[in-house]
């Protein structure tokens, strides 16, 4: 079953969708981050689940709305808000469903906010399964998400819209927020045997070198898969990355 509904808490309205076969008998839950510009109504997100039921009936996979993305209301993005909305949707897994154990799972920019919260707040997750993560959050915004022209209107202190789905308003202060926000500066070698990076070789947005530096320097595991863009838009290729976070989180 598919459920729609809103988290009310701390002054946010975080706009949710969960995936279960039934809601009370859900045992474990699989906390998912989408990407930048993305949303709840994931394709990546709806592929794991239905394996996942397939798999281990009583796990759920819960998936939220970023600040500023798809139904959100919030018209400013600010990087303390996407952790608190993360925060908050962790500890309503928690209490809300009781699970037994939490997962965590996330793409590219939700991947880069999955391991700043494990390493500044703490690790509630048990395991952890990323596509592509924009590990140098900065880097890829700079480098490859904004245009030259793009940077020159940041620099006048104008907003830029950015994204795929639904454009996201990127202002000087967020962009400055993720300079000082380097992950690639934590150890997450004690969390080593339970994270798993599945990275595309021809991916056009975060240079794989980038992300298998990343998981070499903290020995993660790490799953390339020959030929795949940044979306994984060739079924094929999405199928064997889904294999790949399945398997590793079950």
């Amino acid at each position: 079953m598919i459920k729609y509904f809103s988290i009310n808490q701390k002054g946010f309205s975080i706009r949710c969708k969960l995936y279960c076969d039934n809601i009370r008998t859900i045992k474990d839950v699989i906390v998912f981050c989408h990407g930048f510009s993305g949303f709840k109504d994931n394709k990546s997100a709806e592929k794991i689940a239905e394996r996942v039921q397939k798999k281990q009936r009583n796990t759920a996979l819960l998936i939220f709305d970023l600040p500023c993305h798809g139904d959100d209301a919030r018209n400013k993005l600010v990087l303390k808000d996407c952790i608190a909305y993360l925060d908050i949707v962790v500890h309503y897994a928690r209490t809300n469903y009781k699970a037994e154990k939490l997962y965590g799972c996330g793409t590219s920019f939700g991947g880069y906010l999955l391991l700043k919260y494990i390493a500044e707040k703490e690790n509630p997750f048990c395991k952890v399964a990323l596509r592509c993560p924009a590990v140098n959050m900065y880097v890829v915004m700079t480098n490859t998400l904004m245009a030259t022209e793009n940077i020159s209107q940041l620099q006048k202190g104008k907003p830029v819209l950015l994204g795929f789905e639904r454009k996201v308003k990127v202002t000087k202060d967020f962009v400055s927020e993720l300079e000082n926000s380097d992950i690639t500066q934590y150890n997450y070698q004690p969390y080593a045997q339970n994270i798993l990076i599945v990275q595309g070789t021809e991916d056009e947005v975060v240079p794989f070198s980038m992300v298998k530096d990343f998981a070499e320097k903290n020995t993660l595991c790490f799953e390339v898969v020959e030929s795949a863009d940044h979306r994984f838009s060739h079924p094929q290729k999405m199928d064997i990355a889904v294999n790949h976070i399945v398997n590793f989180l079950l």
